[in-house]
């Protein structure tokens, strides 16, 4: 039993002393304490390159945030601030391939930073470590939006797997209240309930296209209007369809349009926003919508048009 519970000090020592910084750790300009768990062979990132990168983040042995299970995260390259203490120090040494680990002291950061502005949780001698694991470089932004899109909708459809229970409950009480109604909708995509009044004539609109929309937006439970894009002051939504800069349903609804189309949406909860709306929003959890829509232009995407263009889809409606 003595020898065991030496055995069991000494891994506890271990793994302390390689959480904590020991000798195998080496040092930023800045006091960034880093080591390689696995180094590539491959060509390091350029600046201007975009890293493809999962990790996650623990204060001390309590894990904050993990992008395994979710979306990776789309790092550009730039030659950063020698004094930052931040992990886009590492990022022009980086290949693919790369894992490494990544140590900030609590300390430091409240040195660089003013009063208050750390989160309350954090307390002195804190540690925040970072792993992370380099998938993919590409060339430019371009091309990581390409990956991105096709990220997302994995993401989507796992997401969409998860609740396909909610969304069976969700869409027979749409197809019930369709009914009451006297509405006659084609199911489209995972649960999607559309009215074509015009198809339209124009360009069709698919995933990838920057699509113009003009919409009313009403709650289904009332069909009382939450938003207007005809509203004094207002503007249509212009968005790379496809790309989860909208909800989900209309991502889904839209396609069945042209330029000039115009019909509805019927939008179970799943497909708009969710058990979790924004907050501050009009909207109760599961709460089911209808788009009043019109497809005002669709044009190619930025990247289609011009393939070395940025796109940026980092803005969500």
């Amino acid at each position: 039993m003595k020898k065991l519970t030496q055995l069991v000090l000494a891994l506890v020592a271990i793994t302390a002393m390689t959480a904590c910084g020991g000798t195998n750790y080496k040092k930023t300009k800045s006091g960034l304490m880093y080591k390689y768990v696995t180094k590539a062979s491959t060509a390091a990132a350029k600046e201007g390159s975009i890293l493809k990168i999962h990790y996650t983040q623990k204060l001390n042995d309590s894990l904050l945030v993990s992008s395994y299970g979710n979306m990776p995260a789309y790092a550009p390259v730039t030659k950063g601030q020698p004094d930052a203490y931040d992990v886009s120090e590492l990022f022009t040494d980086l290949h693919k391939g790369d894992s490494l680990i990544v140590v900030q002291l609590v300390d430091t950061l409240m040195k660089k930073y003013p009063p208050g502005s750390m989160p309350p949780f954090m307390k002195s001698g804190d540690r925040l470590v970072w792993t992370i694991k380099v998938t993919d470089v590409f060339a430019d932004e371009a091309a990581a939006n390409t990956d991105r899109q096709g990220e997302m909708a994995k993401a989507q459809a796992a997401e969409f797997e998860k609740q396909k229970g909610t969304l069976a409950k969700e869409s027979k009480e749409l197809e019930a209240w369709l009914a009451s109604k006297k509405i006659t909708a084609q199911k489209t995509g995972t649960g999607t309930y559309v009215v074509v009044q015009d198809p339209g004539t124009g360009a069709q609109a698919d995933s990838g296209k920057v699509i113009t929309v003009h919409y009313v937006g009403k709650k289904i439970s009332d069909e009382k209007i939450f938003e207007n894009s005809h509203d004094a002051g207002r503007q249509p939504y212009t968005f790379q369809l496809g790309t989860r800069n909208a909800i989900a349903g209309w991502d889904e609804g839209l396609k069945l349009f042209k330029k000039g189309g115009k019909g509805v949406l019927y939008i179970p909860g799943t497909l708009a926003y969710g058990q979790n709306p924004p907050q501050g929003s009009p909207f109760k959890p599961g709460e089911a919508l209808l788009f009043e829509i019109e497809m005002v232009d669709v044009k190619d995407s930025p990247a289609a048009q011009q393939p070395q263009a940025t796109v940026d889809t980092t803005q969500k409606k």
